[in-house]
Protein backbone atom coordinates (compact mmCIF):
# COMPACT_ATOMS: atom_id res chain seq x y z
CA UNK A 1 0.00 0.00 0.00
CA UNK A 2 1.31 3.44 -0.91
CA UNK A 3 1.85 6.20 1.66
CA UNK A 4 -0.94 8.84 1.78
CA UNK A 5 1.59 11.49 0.79
CA UNK A 6 2.12 9.59 -2.44
CA UNK A 7 -1.58 9.68 -3.34
CA UNK A 8 -1.24 12.49 -5.93
CA UNK A 9 1.44 10.49 -7.73
CA UNK A 10 -0.67 7.33 -7.75
CA UNK A 11 -3.67 9.23 -9.09
CA UNK A 12 -1.52 10.85 -11.74
CA UNK A 13 -0.35 7.44 -12.96
CA UNK A 14 -3.94 6.18 -13.15
CA UNK A 15 -5.02 9.21 -15.18
CA UNK A 16 -2.06 9.32 -17.56
CA UNK A 17 0.19 6.30 -18.08
CA UNK A 18 -2.41 3.66 -17.16
CA UNK A 19 -5.55 5.24 -18.50
CA UNK A 20 -7.20 3.06 -21.20
CA UNK A 21 -7.47 5.01 -24.42
CA UNK A 22 -11.12 4.19 -25.03
CA UNK A 23 -10.52 4.44 -28.78
CA UNK A 24 -11.25 0.81 -29.64
CA UNK A 25 -15.00 1.33 -29.75
CA UNK A 26 -15.66 -2.39 -29.74
CA UNK A 27 -13.29 -3.03 -32.65
CA UNK A 28 -9.86 -4.63 -32.59
CA UNK A 29 -7.40 -2.90 -30.25
CA UNK A 30 -4.57 -0.84 -31.67
CA UNK A 31 -1.02 -2.10 -32.13
CA UNK A 32 2.10 -0.09 -32.92
CA UNK A 33 5.83 -0.62 -33.37
CA UNK A 34 9.10 1.29 -33.24
CA UNK A 35 12.22 -0.09 -34.90
CA UNK A 36 15.66 1.36 -34.20
CA UNK A 37 18.47 0.90 -36.74
CA UNK A 38 22.10 1.96 -37.00
CA UNK A 39 23.05 3.98 -40.10
CA UNK A 40 26.56 2.71 -40.94
CA UNK A 41 28.86 3.14 -43.91
CA UNK A 42 28.45 -0.06 -45.91
CA UNK A 43 32.16 -0.35 -46.80
CA UNK A 44 33.52 -0.01 -43.25
CA UNK A 45 30.77 -0.51 -40.69
CA UNK A 46 31.60 2.89 -39.17
CA UNK A 47 28.66 4.83 -37.80
CA UNK A 48 27.29 7.65 -39.92
CA UNK A 49 27.16 11.02 -38.14
CA UNK A 50 23.65 12.43 -37.87
CA UNK A 51 24.49 16.09 -38.44
CA UNK A 52 27.09 17.85 -40.56
CA UNK A 53 27.53 19.69 -43.85
CA UNK A 54 28.30 16.52 -45.83
CA UNK A 55 28.44 12.79 -45.29
CA UNK A 56 25.78 12.93 -42.59
CA UNK A 57 22.53 11.05 -42.36
CA UNK A 58 20.52 14.26 -42.45
CA UNK A 59 21.89 14.72 -45.97
CA UNK A 60 19.99 11.55 -46.82
CA UNK A 61 16.80 12.39 -44.96
CA UNK A 62 16.19 16.00 -45.92
CA UNK A 63 15.93 15.48 -49.71
CA UNK A 64 13.76 12.41 -49.12
CA UNK A 65 11.54 14.34 -46.71
CA UNK A 66 11.13 17.19 -49.18
CA UNK A 67 10.17 14.79 -51.95
CA UNK A 68 7.63 12.88 -49.84
CA UNK A 69 6.08 15.76 -47.93
CA UNK A 70 7.52 14.94 -44.50
CA UNK A 71 7.68 17.82 -42.01
CA UNK A 72 10.92 18.41 -40.12
CA UNK A 73 10.82 19.88 -36.63
CA UNK A 74 12.83 19.85 -33.40
CA UNK A 75 11.69 17.76 -30.43
CA UNK A 76 11.47 19.00 -26.85
CA UNK A 77 14.83 17.25 -26.30
CA UNK A 78 16.41 19.32 -29.09
CA UNK A 79 16.69 16.43 -31.58
CA UNK A 80 15.36 16.26 -35.17
CA UNK A 81 11.94 14.76 -35.86
CA UNK A 82 10.34 14.03 -39.23
CA UNK A 83 6.54 13.82 -39.13
CA UNK A 84 5.16 11.59 -41.87
CA UNK A 85 1.62 11.95 -43.26
CA UNK A 86 -0.60 9.34 -41.64
CA UNK A 87 0.93 9.61 -38.18
CA UNK A 88 4.30 7.85 -38.41
CA UNK A 89 7.53 9.67 -37.62
CA UNK A 90 11.33 9.38 -37.62
CA UNK A 91 13.37 10.31 -34.55
CA UNK A 92 16.92 9.80 -33.31
CA UNK A 93 18.51 8.23 -30.26
CA UNK A 94 21.58 9.79 -28.57
CA UNK A 95 24.15 7.88 -30.64
CA UNK A 96 22.40 8.60 -33.93
CA UNK A 97 20.29 5.44 -34.04
CA UNK A 98 17.34 6.11 -36.33
CA UNK A 99 13.94 5.18 -34.89
CA UNK A 100 11.05 4.37 -37.22
CA UNK A 101 7.88 4.97 -35.19
CA UNK A 102 4.81 3.59 -36.96
CA UNK A 103 1.33 5.00 -36.51
CA UNK A 104 -0.79 2.47 -34.57
CA UNK A 105 -3.09 0.15 -36.53
CA UNK A 106 -6.04 -2.06 -35.75
CA UNK A 107 -4.49 -4.60 -38.11
CA UNK A 108 -1.14 -6.31 -37.53
CA UNK A 109 -0.84 -6.77 -41.28
CA UNK A 110 -1.49 -3.08 -41.92
CA UNK A 111 1.23 -2.19 -39.41
CA UNK A 112 3.69 -4.54 -41.08
CA UNK A 113 2.94 -3.10 -44.53
CA UNK A 114 3.61 0.42 -43.28
CA UNK A 115 6.86 -0.69 -41.65
CA UNK A 116 8.03 -2.41 -44.83
CA UNK A 117 7.11 0.55 -47.03
CA UNK A 118 8.80 3.15 -44.82
CA UNK A 119 11.93 1.06 -44.33
CA UNK A 120 12.24 0.24 -48.04
CA UNK A 121 12.19 3.93 -49.00
CA UNK A 122 14.80 4.78 -46.36
CA UNK A 123 16.93 1.83 -47.40
CA UNK A 124 16.95 2.88 -51.07
CA UNK A 125 17.83 6.48 -50.26
CA UNK A 126 20.57 5.39 -47.86
CA UNK A 127 22.11 2.96 -50.34
CA UNK A 128 22.57 5.80 -52.82
CA UNK A 129 24.96 7.34 -50.27
CA UNK A 130 26.78 4.11 -49.44
CA UNK A 131 24.90 3.75 -46.16
CA UNK A 132 23.37 0.58 -44.69
CA UNK A 133 20.59 0.54 -42.09
CA UNK A 134 21.80 -2.13 -39.68
CA UNK A 135 19.07 -3.79 -37.58
CA UNK A 136 20.79 -5.56 -34.67
CA UNK A 137 20.53 -5.14 -30.90
CA UNK A 138 23.97 -3.62 -30.40
CA UNK A 139 26.51 -1.93 -32.67
CA UNK A 140 28.66 -4.95 -33.62
CA UNK A 141 31.82 -3.28 -34.92
CA UNK A 142 32.59 -0.01 -33.17
CA UNK A 143 34.08 0.73 -29.76
CA UNK A 144 32.19 3.21 -27.61
CA UNK A 145 35.10 5.65 -28.00
CA UNK A 146 34.33 5.79 -31.74
CA UNK A 147 30.65 6.64 -31.28
CA UNK A 148 30.16 10.25 -30.24
CA UNK A 149 27.06 11.66 -28.60
CA UNK A 150 25.23 13.12 -31.60
CA UNK A 151 23.14 15.77 -29.85
CA UNK A 152 24.47 18.30 -27.35
CA UNK A 153 21.27 18.71 -25.33
CA UNK A 154 20.76 19.02 -21.58
CA UNK A 155 18.88 15.74 -21.20
CA UNK A 156 21.65 13.68 -22.76
CA UNK A 157 24.41 15.57 -20.95
CA UNK A 158 22.75 14.88 -17.59
CA UNK A 159 22.07 11.24 -18.44
CA UNK A 160 25.70 10.80 -19.48
CA UNK A 161 26.96 12.35 -16.25
CA UNK A 162 24.73 10.07 -14.19
CA UNK A 163 25.60 6.89 -16.03
CA UNK A 164 29.32 7.72 -16.01
CA UNK A 165 29.06 7.89 -12.21
CA UNK A 166 27.98 4.23 -11.94
CA UNK A 167 29.68 2.38 -14.80
CA UNK A 168 30.18 2.04 -18.57
CA UNK A 169 26.89 0.31 -19.50
CA UNK A 170 24.72 3.44 -19.48
CA UNK A 171 26.63 5.29 -22.17
CA UNK A 172 26.85 2.09 -24.22
CA UNK A 173 23.07 1.78 -23.97
CA UNK A 174 22.53 5.37 -25.08
CA UNK A 175 24.82 5.25 -28.09
CA UNK A 176 25.12 1.61 -29.13
CA UNK A 177 21.89 -0.31 -28.55
CA UNK A 178 18.79 -0.70 -30.71
CA UNK A 179 15.42 -2.31 -30.06
CA UNK A 180 12.14 -3.29 -31.65
CA UNK A 181 9.36 -1.93 -29.44
CA UNK A 182 5.88 -3.38 -29.79
CA UNK A 183 3.12 -1.15 -28.42
CA UNK A 184 -0.10 -2.75 -27.19
CA UNK A 185 -3.37 -1.04 -26.40
CA UNK A 186 -4.87 -0.54 -22.96
CA UNK A 187 -8.44 -1.56 -22.25
CA UNK A 188 -10.33 -3.44 -19.54
CA UNK A 189 -7.74 -6.25 -19.75
CA UNK A 190 -4.89 -4.03 -18.51
CA UNK A 191 -4.13 -5.98 -15.28
CA UNK A 192 -3.90 -9.34 -17.07
CA UNK A 193 -2.05 -7.86 -20.03
CA UNK A 194 0.43 -6.15 -17.70
CA UNK A 195 1.17 -9.44 -15.90
CA UNK A 196 1.41 -11.30 -19.20
CA UNK A 197 3.86 -8.95 -20.86
CA UNK A 198 6.15 -8.70 -17.83
CA UNK A 199 6.22 -12.48 -17.53
CA UNK A 200 6.83 -12.83 -21.29
CA UNK A 201 9.73 -10.37 -21.39
CA UNK A 202 12.53 -12.90 -20.70
CA UNK A 203 11.07 -15.34 -23.23
CA UNK A 204 10.82 -12.60 -25.85
CA UNK A 205 14.43 -11.61 -25.17
CA UNK A 206 15.56 -15.20 -25.62
CA UNK A 207 13.50 -15.85 -28.77
CA UNK A 208 14.54 -12.69 -30.60
CA UNK A 209 18.08 -12.15 -29.29
CA UNK A 210 20.12 -10.52 -32.06
CA UNK A 211 23.22 -8.97 -30.54
CA UNK A 212 25.94 -11.56 -29.94
CA UNK A 213 28.85 -9.54 -31.41
CA UNK A 214 30.49 -6.37 -30.08
CA UNK A 215 33.66 -4.68 -31.32
CA UNK A 216 33.89 -7.39 -33.97
CA UNK A 217 34.02 -10.33 -31.56
CA UNK A 218 31.67 -12.75 -29.85
CA UNK A 219 30.56 -11.55 -26.43
CA UNK A 220 29.42 -14.82 -24.88
CA UNK A 221 25.82 -13.53 -24.89
CA UNK A 222 23.01 -14.09 -27.34
CA UNK A 223 21.76 -10.59 -26.47
CA UNK A 224 24.60 -8.33 -25.38
CA UNK A 225 22.05 -5.52 -25.60
CA UNK A 226 20.06 -7.34 -22.93
CA UNK A 227 23.15 -7.75 -20.77
CA UNK A 228 23.93 -4.05 -21.19
CA UNK A 229 20.50 -3.23 -19.78
CA UNK A 230 20.99 -5.67 -16.88
CA UNK A 231 24.17 -3.87 -15.77
CA UNK A 232 22.90 -0.37 -16.51
CA UNK A 233 21.04 0.77 -13.37
CA UNK A 234 18.98 -1.57 -11.19
CA UNK A 235 16.75 1.31 -10.05
CA UNK A 236 15.16 2.07 -13.44
CA UNK A 237 15.35 -1.13 -15.50
CA UNK A 238 14.08 -4.70 -15.35
CA UNK A 239 10.52 -5.77 -14.55
CA UNK A 240 8.16 -3.40 -12.75
CA UNK A 241 5.47 -6.03 -12.05
CA UNK A 242 5.53 -6.97 -8.37
CA UNK A 243 2.42 -9.13 -8.37
CA UNK A 244 -0.06 -6.52 -7.19
CA UNK A 245 -2.12 -3.76 -8.72
CA UNK A 246 -0.19 -2.59 -11.82
CA UNK A 247 -0.51 1.10 -10.99
CA UNK A 248 0.59 0.67 -7.39
CA UNK A 249 3.48 -1.54 -8.47
CA UNK A 250 4.62 1.01 -11.01
CA UNK A 251 4.40 3.78 -8.42
CA UNK A 252 6.82 1.88 -6.20
CA UNK A 253 9.13 1.17 -9.15
CA UNK A 254 9.13 4.83 -10.20
CA UNK A 255 9.72 6.11 -6.68
CA UNK A 256 12.64 3.73 -6.12
CA UNK A 257 14.41 5.05 -9.23
CA UNK A 258 17.00 7.74 -8.74
CA UNK A 259 16.41 11.22 -10.10
CA UNK A 260 18.90 11.91 -12.87
CA UNK A 261 17.79 15.06 -14.73
CA UNK A 262 18.14 17.38 -11.71
CA UNK A 263 21.31 18.37 -9.91
CA UNK A 264 22.09 15.61 -7.41
CA UNK A 265 21.00 16.58 -3.89
CA UNK A 266 24.11 17.15 -1.80
CA UNK A 267 26.20 15.75 -4.61
CA UNK A 268 24.45 12.36 -4.40
CA UNK A 269 21.77 10.95 -6.68
CA UNK A 270 18.71 10.07 -4.60
CA UNK A 271 15.50 8.15 -5.26
CA UNK A 272 12.42 10.09 -6.25
CA UNK A 273 10.81 8.89 -3.02
CA UNK A 274 13.52 10.51 -0.91
CA UNK A 275 13.20 13.80 -2.77
CA UNK A 276 9.39 13.82 -2.80
CA UNK A 277 9.19 13.09 0.90
CA UNK A 278 11.47 16.05 1.67
CA UNK A 279 9.53 18.37 -0.65
CA UNK A 280 12.46 19.04 -2.99
CA UNK A 281 10.69 17.97 -6.21
CA UNK A 282 7.39 18.91 -7.88
CA UNK A 283 4.75 17.25 -10.02
CA UNK A 284 6.53 18.66 -13.08
CA UNK A 285 9.70 16.92 -11.89
CA UNK A 286 7.64 13.73 -11.48
CA UNK A 287 6.51 13.86 -15.10
CA UNK A 288 10.09 14.44 -16.25
CA UNK A 289 11.31 11.59 -14.04
CA UNK A 290 8.80 9.15 -15.54
CA UNK A 291 10.42 9.70 -18.94
CA UNK A 292 13.75 8.40 -17.60
CA UNK A 293 12.43 4.97 -16.57
CA UNK A 294 13.27 2.03 -18.83
CA UNK A 295 11.57 -1.17 -17.66
CA UNK A 296 11.05 -4.06 -20.07
CA UNK A 297 7.34 -3.16 -20.19
CA UNK A 298 6.64 0.56 -19.89
CA UNK A 299 3.20 2.14 -19.51
CA UNK A 300 2.68 5.21 -21.71
CA UNK A 301 -1.09 5.26 -22.19
CA UNK A 302 -0.33 1.99 -23.95
CA UNK A 303 2.03 -0.85 -22.98
CA UNK A 304 5.43 -0.56 -24.64
CA UNK A 305 7.23 -3.91 -24.83
CA UNK A 306 10.97 -3.20 -24.87
CA UNK A 307 12.50 -6.68 -24.48
CA UNK A 308 13.16 -7.42 -28.17
CA UNK A 309 16.47 -6.75 -29.95
CA UNK A 310 16.25 -4.79 -33.20
CA UNK A 311 15.51 -7.20 -36.05
CA UNK A 312 15.67 -6.96 -39.85
CA UNK A 313 12.26 -5.94 -41.15
CA UNK A 314 11.51 -9.34 -42.77
CA UNK A 315 11.77 -10.94 -39.30
CA UNK A 316 9.64 -8.37 -37.48
CA UNK A 317 6.40 -10.18 -38.30
CA UNK A 318 7.27 -12.90 -35.78
CA UNK A 319 7.35 -10.90 -32.51
CA UNK A 320 4.56 -8.52 -33.54
CA UNK A 321 2.26 -11.36 -34.59
CA UNK A 322 3.10 -13.44 -31.51
CA UNK A 323 2.31 -10.59 -29.14
CA UNK A 324 -0.95 -9.72 -30.87
CA UNK A 325 -2.10 -13.34 -30.94
CA UNK A 326 -1.50 -13.78 -27.22
CA UNK A 327 -2.31 -10.35 -25.79
CA UNK A 328 -5.44 -9.63 -27.87
CA UNK A 329 -7.12 -13.04 -27.73
CA UNK A 330 -8.59 -13.78 -24.30
CA UNK A 331 -8.22 -17.56 -24.58
CA UNK A 332 -4.57 -17.26 -25.57
CA UNK A 333 -3.89 -14.68 -22.86
CA UNK A 334 -5.22 -16.98 -20.14
CA UNK A 335 -3.31 -19.97 -21.49
CA UNK A 336 -0.08 -17.97 -21.68
CA UNK A 337 -0.45 -16.77 -18.09
CA UNK A 338 -0.68 -20.40 -16.96
CA UNK A 339 2.46 -21.31 -18.89
CA UNK A 340 4.50 -18.35 -17.69
CA UNK A 341 3.53 -17.90 -14.06
CA UNK A 342 4.65 -14.70 -12.30
CA UNK A 343 7.27 -12.36 -13.76
CA UNK A 344 10.81 -13.36 -12.82
CA UNK A 345 13.60 -10.82 -13.09
CA UNK A 346 16.26 -13.52 -12.71
CA UNK A 347 15.26 -14.99 -16.08
CA UNK A 348 16.25 -11.79 -17.91
CA UNK A 349 19.97 -12.37 -17.38
CA UNK A 350 19.63 -16.02 -18.33
CA UNK A 351 17.72 -15.10 -21.50
CA UNK A 352 20.34 -12.59 -22.57
CA UNK A 353 23.19 -15.01 -21.99
CA UNK A 354 21.78 -18.31 -23.21
CA UNK A 355 18.84 -17.41 -25.45
CA UNK A 356 16.83 -20.56 -26.13
CA UNK A 357 19.79 -22.69 -25.09
CA UNK A 358 18.16 -22.70 -21.65
CA UNK A 359 15.70 -25.58 -21.29
CA UNK A 360 13.10 -23.65 -19.31
CA UNK A 361 13.01 -20.68 -21.66
CA UNK A 362 12.89 -22.97 -24.67
CA UNK A 363 9.91 -24.93 -23.29
CA UNK A 364 7.99 -21.75 -22.55
CA UNK A 365 8.80 -20.33 -25.98
CA UNK A 366 7.52 -23.44 -27.75
CA UNK A 367 4.25 -23.35 -25.82
CA UNK A 368 3.80 -19.63 -26.45
CA UNK A 369 4.34 -20.08 -30.18
CA UNK A 370 1.47 -22.57 -30.40
CA UNK A 371 -0.74 -20.38 -28.20
CA UNK A 372 0.05 -17.26 -30.23
CA UNK A 373 -0.59 -18.90 -33.61
CA UNK A 374 -3.96 -20.19 -32.40
CA UNK A 375 -4.80 -16.73 -31.08
CA UNK A 376 -3.98 -15.11 -34.42
CA UNK A 377 -6.27 -17.54 -36.18
CA UNK A 378 -9.09 -16.64 -33.81
CA UNK A 379 -8.46 -12.92 -34.36
CA UNK A 380 -8.95 -13.57 -38.06
CA UNK A 381 -7.45 -12.30 -41.32
CA UNK A 382 -8.74 -8.76 -40.80
CA UNK A 383 -6.20 -8.48 -37.95
CA UNK A 384 -3.48 -10.94 -39.04
CA UNK A 385 -3.49 -11.87 -42.71
CA UNK A 386 -2.62 -15.46 -43.52
CA UNK A 387 0.55 -14.45 -45.37
CA UNK A 388 1.89 -12.66 -42.29
CA UNK A 389 1.00 -15.54 -40.02
CA UNK A 390 2.87 -17.81 -42.43
CA UNK A 391 5.94 -15.55 -42.28
CA UNK A 392 5.84 -15.66 -38.49
CA UNK A 393 5.44 -19.44 -38.55
CA UNK A 394 8.46 -19.72 -40.84
CA UNK A 395 10.50 -17.81 -38.26
CA UNK A 396 9.35 -20.10 -35.46
CA UNK A 397 10.17 -23.19 -37.54
CA UNK A 398 13.60 -21.85 -38.50
CA UNK A 399 14.59 -20.58 -35.07
CA UNK A 400 12.31 -21.24 -32.07
CA UNK A 401 11.53 -24.90 -32.73
CA UNK A 402 15.26 -25.51 -33.22
CA UNK A 403 16.18 -23.65 -30.00
CA UNK A 404 17.87 -20.95 -32.06
CA UNK A 405 17.59 -17.16 -32.29
CA UNK A 406 18.88 -14.68 -34.89
CA UNK A 407 22.05 -14.12 -32.84
CA UNK A 408 23.08 -17.69 -33.67
CA UNK A 409 23.36 -16.73 -37.34
CA UNK A 410 25.87 -13.99 -36.48
CA UNK A 411 27.87 -16.37 -34.30
CA UNK A 412 27.99 -18.94 -37.10
CA UNK A 413 29.22 -16.29 -39.55
CA UNK A 414 31.85 -15.09 -37.08
CA UNK A 415 33.04 -18.66 -36.43
CA UNK A 416 33.27 -19.32 -40.18
CA UNK A 417 35.34 -16.16 -40.65
CA UNK A 418 37.73 -17.19 -37.87
CA UNK A 419 38.06 -20.70 -39.29
CA UNK A 420 38.67 -19.31 -42.79
CA UNK A 421 41.39 -17.00 -41.49
CA UNK A 422 43.08 -19.80 -39.54
CA UNK A 423 43.20 -21.95 -42.65
CA UNK A 424 45.12 -19.47 -44.72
Amino acid sequence: MSHPAHGPLLQDLRETLFRPSGVCGGGPPLIGAELEVFPVFADSGRRVPTLGPAGSFMAVLRPLASRLGWRERVSAKGTPVFDIPGGSRLTFEPGGQLELSLAPHRSVSGLLRDLEHLHAGLERASAEHGIELLAVGIDPENAIEDVALQFDCERYRRMTAYFDSIGPAGVRMMRQTATLHVNLDMDAAVPERWRLLNAMAPVLLAMFANSSLYQGAATGYRSYRGETWRTLDWSRTGLADRGGDPVTDYLQFAMDARVILLDPAGGEYQSFRAQWDTGSVTMNDWHTHLGTLFPEVRPRGYLEVRAIDALPVPLAAAPITLLAGIAYDRTSLNQALEVLGPAQTALLHLAGERGLGNDRLSRMALELVDIGIAGCRRLGPSVVHGADLERATDFFDRYTRRRRCPADDHLRTADSAVASGAGR
